[in-house]
């Protein structure tokens, strides 16, 4: 069974690749071991990932799940002490997660002036490289709340046929380094100096909630290029680059200006790659697709008081799961190419800062509690615990909640499957870190990775490696 769950594994890995496709024709041909390792492949019965880092925002699939277990069974779970802590580190000031490649961590952060790209060791902590380029603590045209967030808060991207990272300060420095090369500059352009993008303007009639965070959304590598939400009203809210020059390929026809989502959302629509972004103003698909690319799939109008259009979509199939505090609302979509995007439920309860996480039939957020509710109908099926507006979630593949939120503390929960009527806390631990838990938290290799506001990383083990 081994020997065919690696056979398994390889093919997903080929069909990963950029290029591949997703279809079983990336397998190469005219080889009975391709065709044992596909038969094995459509019999088994488990989720096999193609990876086990966490080599994107929001992990290997992109939605805040892991196969990694919670630690909770094997006991690494110490009472109100929480699992062990392996090491510390700091990054420098920001609220963007970290990524996992190859036992490799990389991270950005703002420190004396500069933007810093820093690779770590995961299982020590220790600096490998640092990259770093002079920057301002908030972007040119930050608007409020500047005593909640500093420093960048975009996710670099990984593009592993090349190793490359590409990184976007929060003043819209879009950065490409050489991972395999100590972080060696690649290219480099500033979205506002290029593309002479505006301040975002106030979007609900509400007084006083003009918002401008500058630049959060993490960039998409997808095939050769790289997807980056500009938001500019006269070019297109997103652009292709060639993701070896940075040169711009196409605009979408979308015109909104960017949100501060944590990212785009990759997904498939009636077979047709696509990517959805939750802009400004509305929430969007738009198609990937040889002459379409750039075209609308459809749009539906998500105006939020202060433009906070934070948690990241979640794709499930053909659907978004799209939630934002400052509405009052969580809706499920369902995307089509003849029909755009319909809905097919909407709640009044809603995430502000937590991406949803959609698993085994539930949908769990964290915004002042946290919340489970029916994939299929919305309904709330149960609410607790003790989590701000700073929370996030990863679902692990025994079924648990890992929570990191408030000023540092580490949750442990039980998912509905194993609690399907009530709130159950397995373990908290308070005060791993002291500053505010805007990062989504990383769950990689028996490792949870919680890193704060100010740039702490803290490494506590769940399991055996």
């Amino acid at each position: 069974m081994k020997l065919v769950i690696a056979a398994v594994d390889a093919v997903i890995r080929v069909l990963s690749k950029p290029g591949a496709g997703g279809t079983l024709a990336a397998v190469p041909s005219g080889s009975a071991g391709a065709v044992a390792v596909v038969l094995a492949f459509a019999l088994l019965p488990i989720d096999i990932r193609a990876t086990d880092d966490w080599p994107h925002w929001r992990g290997p699939d992109r939605d805040s799940t892991t196969t990694a277990d919670s630690g909770w069974d094997g006991g690494f779970w110490k009472g109100d002490q929480g699992p062990p802590v392996l090491w510390r580190a700091e990054l420098g000031a920001g609220c963007g997660s970290v990524l996992v490649v190859d036992d490799l961590i990389y991270g950005l952060g703002w420190s004396e002036g500069s933007d810093r790209l820093i690779c770590l060791d995961l299982n020590e902590g220790r600096v490998r490289w640092l990259q770093r380029y002079d920057a301002p603590r908030y972007g040119r045209h930050a608007t409020g709340d500047q005593g909640f967030y500093e420093g960048p808060s975009s996710t670099p991207a990984h593009d592993p046929t090349t190793g490359w990272l590409y990184t976007l300060g929060t003043d819209g420095e879009l950065r490409a380094w050489n991972g395999r090369a100590g972080g060696a500059p690649q290219w480099r352009l500033n979205l506002y100096d290029e593309f002479d993008v505006p301040r975002r303007p106030q979007v609900t009639e509400r007084p006083n909630t003009l918002r401008d965070y500058g630049y959060t959304t993490a960039p998409l590598v997808w095939q050769d290029w790289l997807l980056v939400e500009v938001g500019c009203p006269q070019l297109g809210t997103v652009a292709a680059l060639d993701k070896a020059s940075g040169e711009v390929l196409w605009w979408s026809e979308l015109k909104d200006q960017a949100g501060h989502s944590g990212g785009l959302v990759p997904l498939k629509v009636d077979g047709v790659p696509c990517v959805a972004v939750l802009t400004l103003t509305g929430i969007a698909v738009i198609r990937l697709d040889g002459g379409s690319a750039g075209r609308t799939v459809g749009r539906i109008e998500w105006r939020s008081h202060f433009g906070n259009n934070i948690a990241t979509p979640t794709a499930v199939g053909q659907d978004l799961l799209v939630t934002t505090k400052w509405n009052q609302r969580t809706s499920r979509l369902r995307a089509s190419l003849d029909r755009g995007l319909e809905e097919i439920w909407t709640s009044d309860r809603s995430s502000n800062v937590c991406s949803a996480v959609v698993h085994d039939g539930f949908v769990y957020w964290a915004h002042r509690g946290l919340y489970c509710q029916d994939w299929e109908t919305g309904e709330l099926k149960w609410s607790g615990g003790r989590f701000s507006d700073a929370s996030s979630i990863v679902v692990t593949g025994d079924g648990r909640l890992i929570l990191w939120s408030n000023d540092g503390d580490l949750a442990l929960v039980e998912g509905a499957g194993r609690s399907p009527d009530a709130y159950r806390e397995l373990a908290w631990a308070g005060g791993v870190s002291d500053n505010m838990a805007w990062p989504h938290v990383v769950v990689v290799e028996g490792r949870i990775l919680a890193k704060d506001r100010g740039g702490r990383l803290t490494c506590l083990k769940i399991g055996q490696r």
